[in-house]
């Protein structure tokens, strides 16, 4: 069951920066699709099959924020990933402020995908 989850947790990972690269986009555009229910409610249930997935990782494999760096690094990343892809697709008021978040956004998500797979929070740097 823990490399189906594992498997599962990667997917919805990937569904879900797929997602956001794509709205980012419709948002940096002004495209009218991003307007559209699917592209408002897709993502959440990805994220939380995301974030179910993770919980049931960390508790099947006793690893947890706060005793694990590696994790801890991730928690706080995922809390930075949110807030500028919040900014990149909803809040920010120019295109260019959409545009800078939306690749600080992509920049935050591949730090998160480097820690989980090298479970070190500092990558070799």
């Amino acid at each position: 069951m823990y490399l189906l989850m594992k498997q599962a947790h990667i997917s919805f990972a990937l569904i879900s920066i797929s997602l956001f690269v794509l709205r980012a986009f419709w948002s940096v555009t002004e495209a009218p699709q991003l307007q559209q229910r699917w592209a408002k409610i897709a993502p959440h249930i990805n994220d939380t099959l995301l974030l179910g997935c993770a919980v049931y990782l960390m508790v099947y494999s006793g690893q947890y924020p706060f005793s694990d760096h590696w994790l801890t690094a991730k928690f706080f990343a995922l809390l930075v990933y949110i807030a500028t892809g919040t900014i990149a697709i909803k809040r920010g008021k120019t295109t260019g402020t959409r545009m800078l978040f939306s690749l600080l956004a992509v920049a935050t998500f591949s730090y998160i995908f480097a820690v989980a797979l090298s479970h070190s929070a500092s990558m070799g740097l």
